[in-house]
């Protein structure tokens, strides 16, 4: 088979290095990939949101399967463009991403469908929105009502930082035309819970959870997230047989009976409460940076699984490794503010595991910084401290002054 994978980041990297595995798969593209996916697909210099020029190369180059890595892939259409040019493609319908593109849309789902989520409102209006921010305790939970790269969430201490959000989302347009979400605050540890979806056919992936703080110690601003591992001592099998028949499969059948019908991934950013476990939010497609501390562990043929889902009929369930994983990212210094590209970056040959990259390039030769989040290496183990140690280990030999990473990965496990 011929697969053609959307995407540049981290994500793709690692759904590259899965089809890769495959035996069924003679040739990957990937547009437009970076400078790591490039040893294992062809990359095309084709942008994620450029629907015509995706739908144009598969057409030509008789591309078998194609999966879509981004959110913004699947919120300009491209899984209805190739559909509707009888093109097989993993991945929502525009329809079925407002799941993740609106806030609200997903809000109303979870109430009508009874999937347990904090309490909201939603507002377009400035002086409405802070009115009703001072008028709750704090902190506020303050989301934007659309697509941000993962950074449309606030949570506001106080009524300062909650109108400085409030007016960086409504008066400035930051993320763009919207409204904003405002919710109860929830308390409790953060987990991931990413599941492959068609219709009513729900097979769930090992649990997850990323950091999404940049600093040691949950502290600085919110990220895309730092690093994330596998294997949550926190969360118990009845946990997970609650969030999987009571918040995944429910989404999902919710979905359909709404007329736009899951047929990808959905990922669910769970939190364990003192009243259960809840949902933060849901994204149309595998997280970043979950996706690289995931897949690895897939024994199964994901191509199978990628067309069973996109064909709409019934896959086998996936095998998974009993092994846990990490991986920790290596960001630009300055990230998630402004920062820096074309740094240099020296990566030992012969390292362990795998080393996914986010965000590099070659400039005359040499391998280069091009992005907020540059590297993850992760590493597979019996233990989690044992493919912790592995894997900060491999990060301390990955030589570049214009990056840093957070050393306390998997702290809330270890």
């Amino acid at each position: 088979m011929k697969v053609l994978v959307i995407g540049s980041g981290g994500r793709e990297h690692a759904i590259v290095d899965a089809l890769y595995r495959s035996d069924k798969v003679s040739k990957i593209y990937c547009a437009p990939g970076n400078a790591g996916i490039a040893a294992m697909a062809e990359c095309v210099p084709v942008k994620d949101t450029d629907v015509d020029g995706l739908l144009g190369f598969a057409s030509e180059k008789g591309i078998d399967l194609t999966v879509v890595g981004p959110e913004a892939s699947l919120s300009e259409g491209v899984v209805d463009a190739f559909r509707a040019a009888g093109l097989r493609i993993f991945g929502h319908t525009r329809d079925a991403a407002r799941i993740e593109s609106s806030k609200e849309f997903a809000k109303r789902l979870m109430i009508k469908y009874g999937i347990p989520t904090a309490s909201y409102r939603v507002f377009s209006d400035y002086d409405e929105a802070v009115e009703y921010v001072n008028s709750r305790p704090f902190p506020a939970v303050l989301k934007y009502d659309g697509l941000a790269a993962g950074k449309g969430v606030v949570i506001a201490e106080d009524a300062e930082s909650a109108r400085e959000a409030l007016a960086s989302m409504l008066l400035d347009r930051s993320f763009g035309q919207g409204s904003v979400v405002v919710e109860d605050w929830l308390e409790g540890p953060e987990f991931s819970f990413m599941c492959f979806v068609d219709g009513d056919n729900v097979y769930p992936m090992p649990l997850a959870q990323d950091h999404k703080r940049a600093f040691d110690g949950d502290s600085g601003p919110n990220t895309g997230g730092m690093g994330a591992y596998t294997g949550l001592p926190f969360i118990s099998e009845a946990d997970r047989d609650f969030a999987f028949s009571e918040i995944m499969c429910k989404a999902a059948s919710g979905m359909k009976a709404e007329g736009c019908p899951l047929s990808g991934v959905l990922y669910g950013g769970l939190m364990k409460t003192a009243d259960g476990i809840k949902v933060i939010e849901f994204n149309a497609r595998f997280g970043d940076p979950e996706t690289e501390v995931v897949l690895p562990l897939l024994e199964s043929d994901i191509t199978d699984i990628f067309c069973a889902v996109a064909d709409g009929r019934k896959a086998a369930s996936p095998r998974w490794s009993e092994s846990v994983s990490i991986g920790v990212v290596l960001a630009s210094k300055g990230y998630p503010g402004s920062y820096g590209k074309g740094a240099g970056i020296e990566i030992p040959e012969h390292l362990s595991g795998k080393i996914y990259h986010m965000g590099t390039a070659v400039s005359e030769g040499r391998l280069v910084t091009a992005g907020g989040r540059v590297l993850m290496p992760v590493c597979k183990g019996a233990t989690l401290a044992e493919a912790r140690a592995e894997v900060y280990k491999i990060a301390s030999q990955i030589k570049c002054d214009k990056l840093f990473y957070r050393s306390d990965i998997a702290h809330q496990a270890l």
